[in-house]
């Protein structure tokens, strides 16, 4: 098991890196609103000269994302490429290649009805009953005090009728509005236990890296690039996949867990990484310069 090491600004060990993979939920924000001590430290990252990727597990689209930042007055120009599961389903989805290309046209939507930007303009048609469906899609829980018996019964009848159950990111928590609830991955998780077929895109899956690291400059050394999320099991797991280093954000998904302490919690991040099999360089708290 690697070091971890407590930090309390980033800008003490970010000289050796030239690029910053940046997670959005549980990062950049803190339930709803933007975390400006984070906006705040990518800009100066950004001043040093370092290149910047937001990579989020949400069904969000890029221009969605984008929205946000703009509607919180938050710089664009920070950014050299967005990337989102959301986005990355909606090409996949449009183009019906490999493993999406058996779908069908209609889906059964579980959970929020929230948003639909991930459908935009394709030709699926979402239906009001699963035995009118041909695959079940899930971006996030109905309300956020959602467990999973809640969804338990249609699980059930979607497996019987051999539904495949699609969603955006593998998250199995997540972190809105200063709660932490369940996400799709856990969703996904409990259908293949019942012998359903999941088809789920995003981090740790090694594509979602591939992304990012095409929007960087080419030839970039992986020991030149610093990932940043707050989860664990996807943000920090998907670096250790792909050779790179990162620093784990303990106020974020995890933060019932690891505390709300303004020096992360070692130990207990420790004890956290060891039972996830995935191991961040550095633990702070909450982003910031």
């Amino acid at each position: 098991m690697k070091m971890i090491r407590p930090i309390v600004n980033a800008s003490k060990i970010i000289d050796p890196f030239d690029a910053v993979i940046v997670g959005f939920n549980g990062v950049l924000t803190e339930g709803n609103g933007i975390k400006q001590d984070a906006v705040n430290a990518l800009i100066n990252m950004k001043k040093a000269g370092k290149s910047v990727v937001l990579c989020s597990n949400s069904p969000l689209r890029v221009s969605q994302i984008a929205d946000i930042l703009y509607e919180n007055k938050e710089p664009l120009n920070v950014f050299d490429a967005i990337v989102s599961a959301g986005e990355i389903l909606h090409y996949k989805l449009k183009n019906k290649s490999g493993e999406f290309s058996q779908l069908g046209k209609r889906y059964f939507q579980l959970g929020s009805k929230k948003n639909s930007a991930i459908f935009a303009h394709l030709d699926y048609e979402r239906v009001a009953d699963l035995g009118s469906a041909d695959f079940v899609y899930m971006e996030s829980v109905e309300n956020l005090d959602d467990v999973i018996e809640k969804y338990l019964p249609d699980l059930q009848q979607a497996v019987a009728l051999n539904l495949p159950f699609v969603a955006a990111g593998n998250d199995t928590s997540s972190f809105k509005d200063g709660k932490i609830c369940i996400a799709p991955g856990a969703i996904a998780e409990q259908y293949a236990v019942l012998g359903g077929k999941i088809i789920t895109l995003g981090k740790p899956d090694p594509i979602i890296t591939a992304y990012c690291l095409e929007a960087l400059p080419q030839n970039l050394a992986k020991e030149k690039i610093l990932v940043i999320g707050d989860n664990i099991a996807t943000d920090i797991k998907g670096a250790n996949l792909a050779g790179l280093s990162s620093i784990l954000v303990s106020k974020g998904v995890h933060v019932n867990f690891l505390g709300e302490g303004y020096i992360s919690d070692v130990a207990k991040t420790r004890e956290l990484a060891l039972s996830l099999d995935a191991y961040p360089d550095f633990v702070i708290s909450n982003l910031r310069w």
